[in-house]
């Protein structure tokens, strides 16, 4: 079983994503984990290694070949990522979303080193930003939208439910299957 989960920016993808691999014993993969080490490494934070990506698109293909290796090479995993869906055609796709105003109170709460806000209308903007570069990039490079509906097999809005109510939701999704 291969489980992949998009979404947008704090819409709970990494924290359902441990949970669910916690609660399945299955492997975890991260794909904004991924890219906050590359930024790091680079000594940029993701909102500007997303610039970067949008003008070289080697970083792109670097994160992509790994998500279709993660793939190709693994089985019983769960993987978070934009495009996981994409990449990771034979998973169960799973869409998470909720209310602007949620998720950046979540990213608020956040203790993240390489990507931190001030205050909520700077994380708005910086979120805001980041996605809407990341979509039309992802349409010109893939001409795949994430935020397209019929990509997924389970699409669940988070934003009045718990992490604990998601994974079981997913886990259910996954009982019919």
């Amino acid at each position: 079983m291969k489980i992949t989960i998009s979404g947008t920016a704090g819409s709970g993808k990494s924290s359902v994503a441990k949970l669910l691999a916690k609660r399945l014993h299955y492997k975890h993969f991260s794909m904004g984990d991924f890219q906050r080490k590359l930024a790091l490494e680079k000594g940029m934070t993701i909102a500007e290694l997303g610039s970067l990506e949008a003008t070289d698109k080697k970083y792109d293909i670097m994160v992509d070949d790994k998500q279709k290796q993660i793939g190709k090479d693994n089985d019983d995993f769960i993987m978070d990522s934009w495009l996981a869906p994409l990449f990771v055609p034979d998973s169960f796709k799973v869409f998470l979303d909720a209310d602007i105003k949620t998720r950046v109170n979540r990213r608020l709460k956040q203790k993240r080193d390489e990507e931190s806000f001030s205050d909520f209308d700077s994380a708005k903007k910086t979120m805001s930003s980041r996605e809407k570069v990341n979509r039309e990039r992802w349409l010109e490079f893939y001409d795949y939208d994430f935020s397209d509906m019929k990509n997924y097999n389970l699409v669940i809005d988070t934003t009045e439910i718990e992490i604990e109510d998601v994974v079981n939701r997913i886990i259910a999704n996954l009982d019919k299957r």
